[in-house]
């Protein structure tokens, strides 16, 4: 008999959860693609290698933007081949998929979803909202008739949502979460420094020494890259408050939104997340000192997930899980 899998679908990372297994896959979003012969060479991480170092007729492709799908045919070959090495699929049977998207897609981009699921070997197809199943993950009883709030920093996306009775109250979406960061450190760098770096470096920086606040004792790192003007290899030192620098736009952007979600809440709410607090998820929470950037401008305590990396998936099989179990009748 196939087993029931969670899919979280993310920008920059796709986690699988297989029923009675929990979280068995964690790959990054990256398809390779020979452009001679429209082949699929590669798939998550072996593809990923290949971002920035491929010769002319290689694509490494990332088939997810803005936490929605940019390219659907990538898109499914990239879920096909994950779930065909999960070997999750029965003798004559299909798994039941559970996977999430961001608050404010479009009705074309939720049947995007679903239809690439359903084509990668889906038997029923669910599609639930990422903060409402981050939620979840992280060990919120969102079923309550309290209020729980809960701030999802991915890799394309980030979703702010306040929940009771088990559905969203208020959301707010913005297309502006880790990888516009990553952009920032490459102009910042391009900018301040004249350095040119890809992508991966920056997102090395932002992991290494990324801080959403400014530190008397800023952490350095040497970075290396090409110079700009004369097209030389060169390595300088930067240091953490200078990533804040690059980074404080975006992560104000964040802040708003979290603010206009909170701003439009019924009185009840409001006290209850005043009393709870706010929970941190996603690969965003993971940057040294968001939880306080957060706290300090919405006069809010706010808590990091355990594992923030691994709520959406957790969430994805904890709800599937949920909607596949059947009451059992009295006699």
């Amino acid at each position: 008999m196939a087993k029931d899998i969670g899919i979280d679908l993310g920008t920059a990372n796709v986690l699988i959860y297989v029923e009675g297994e929990g979280i068995v896959l964690n790959e990054p979003s990256v398809v390779a693609i020979d452009d001679k012969s429209d082949r699929v060479l590669a798939v998550g991480a072996e593809a990923y290698r290949m971002v920035g170092r491929t010769p002319g007729n290689i694509r490494a492709v990332r088939p997810l933007k803005d936490g929605v799908i940019s390219d659907f045919d990538v898109t499914e070959a990239m879920l096909t081949y994950f779930v065909n090495k999960l070997n999750v699929k029965g003798f004559m049977s299909k798994p039941n998929i559970m996977i999430c998207a961001p608050t404010n897609i479009t009705e074309i981009e939720r049947k995007a979803i679903i239809q690439a699921a359903e084509k990668a070997g889906g038997a029923k197809v669910y599609l639930d909202y990422e903060p409402k199943v981050a939620a979840i993950g992280a060990g919120l009883d969102i079923f309550k008739p309290v209020g729980s709030m809960v701030i999802d920093i991915g890799g394309g996306t980030s979703d702010i949502a306040i929940l009771s009775l088990g559905d969203i109250v208020v959301s707010e979406s913005i297309r502006v979460a880790g990888d516009r960061m990553n952009i920032d450190i490459v102009n910042y760098l391009k900018r301040r420094h004249n350095l040119v770096v890809g992508e991966r470096s920056a997102e090395t920086i932002k992991i290494e020494i990324g801080s959403a606040l400014q530190s008397d004792n800023p952490q350095t790192m040497e970075v290396r890259g090409r110079d700009n003007f004369d097209g030389m290899p060169e390595t300088i030192t930067i240091n953490s408050n200078e990533v804040e620098e690059a980074l404080h736009e975006t992560l104000e952007q964040i802040v708003v939104a979290a603010h206009s979600a909170l701003s439009k809440l019924p009185a009840e709410l409001a006290a209850d997340i005043i009393d709870r607090g706010i929970m941190l998820t996603g690969g965003g929470a993971l940057l040294a000192g968001m939880d306080r950037l957060l706290s300090d401008n919405l006069g809010v305590p706010v808590f990091v997930a355990e594992s923030p990396l691994d709520n959406v998936a957790k969430g994805t099989g904890a709800l599937l899980e949920h909607m596949m179990a059947k009451p059992k009748r009295r006699s």
